[in-house]
């Protein structure tokens, strides 16, 4: 949950720096490159910016609750049945608020990337879109790994309470190695805004 949130906090960061790039650019009539004239970059600047109120949401979302990973941990070790599903419970509900979030900055980013824009800065927008694309998919996977805890865990039946824990160790695995991809396009999209955008 802590290496959620910081690959959220990132994200967000990156995106709170484009508008101010973008008014910069829209008092340059002559100016050219990543945010050059002609096109709709401030437009798109304002989406991305509505995009950023998601991802803040989503920050402290998982903020406030970035603990549930060792509790759900501590009452598998205890067969903590009430306990285990409870947390299994809460971390669904958690998991559904921020991928609806998620889900409606990446929107925001399609309609930006939709406008007329410079190729490079669609470019940076499409790796941030993939990265959080990537995220989602982790989600996904921790989702029914926390569902299959909260209507499944039962630690009397030792090989269904067996089953039931080695599911939720792959989801989580796969839940990790996916955000982990993520992480990568995130960063090759950090590279192109040093690359690029910070240089104009």
């Amino acid at each position: 949950m802590q290496a959620v949130l910081r690959q959220h906090l990132r994200l967000t960061m990156l995106l709170m720096m484009i508008p101010a790039l973008i008014i910069s650019a829209g008092c340059r009539s002559t100016a050219t490159g990543i945010l050059g004239p002609g096109d709709e970059t401030a437009e798109a600047g304002k989406m991305v910016e509505a995009a950023n109120q998601d991802l803040t949401k989503i920050k402290v979302l998982y903020k406030e609750n970035e603990g549930k990973r060792e509790e759900i941990k501590q009452a598998l070790e205890s067969n903590d049945i009430p306990e285990v599903r409870r947390l299994a419970g809460e971390i669904v509900q958690l998991i559904n608020e921020g991928t609806n979030f998620g889900n409606s900055a990446i929107d925001k980013i399609r309609e930006a990337r939709d406008l007329k824009i410079n190729p490079q800065y669609d470019e940076y927008l499409g790796l941030k879109e993939e990265a959080l694309m990537k995220q989602l998919e982790a989600f996904n996977n921790y989702h029914q790994a926390a569902r299959t805890l909260r209507d499944n865990y039962d630690p009397q039946n030792a090989e269904a309470r067996d089953k039931v824990k080695a599911d939720f160790e792959e989801k989580t695995l796969k839940y990790r190695e996916t955000m982990e991809k993520a992480r990568d396009f995130s960063s090759a999209a950090n590279e192109l805004y040093k690359e690029t955008i910070v240089k104009k």
